[in-house]
């Protein structure tokens, strides 16, 4: 849907939130985020994250991200009941969209531009 629906020019601008944000702006957020950020850019379209400043990490380095993977039964079975063959599962629950598919961050603070590295911690007063 987000592909075809950015394809056929049908959105302006993209606003996601985020779980946390590095100090040189990696987003951290749900699955799927890193994929609209590389479809957003494909087609032109602003890629903005919006998140309170509590969401910002500014000592941790994309390095030291740890994506949590979620129990394999979630898409393997349905109340119990297995609804696939034997299948081998990756189930993370979260991505990591680099600063660089990132428009701005929109926060109570302001709104944050590139460089990240520095406009994150001017922006976030330390």
């Amino acid at each position: 849907m987000v592909g075809y629906v950015m394809s056929r020019g049908m959105v302006n601008k993209v606003i996601v939130g985020a779980d946390r944000i590095l100090r040189d702006g990696h987003v951290v957020n749900k699955i799927g985020t890193l994929t609209i950020a590389i479809v957003a850019k494909r087609y032109s379209i602003p890629f903005y994250v919006a998140a309170p400043s509590s969401t910002f990490d500014l000592k941790s380095r994309v390095d030291e991200i740890v994506i949590e993977y979620r129990d394999p039964r979630e898409v393997l079975e349905v109340n119990g009941r297995p609804i696939t063959i034997d299948v081998e599962v990756l189930n993370p629950a979260f991505d990591v969209t680099p600063p660089d598919l990132v428009t701005a961050i929109i926060t109570e603070k302001g709104v944050i531009w590139p460089p990240y590295h520095e406009n994150i911690p001017r922006t976030m007063g330390r």
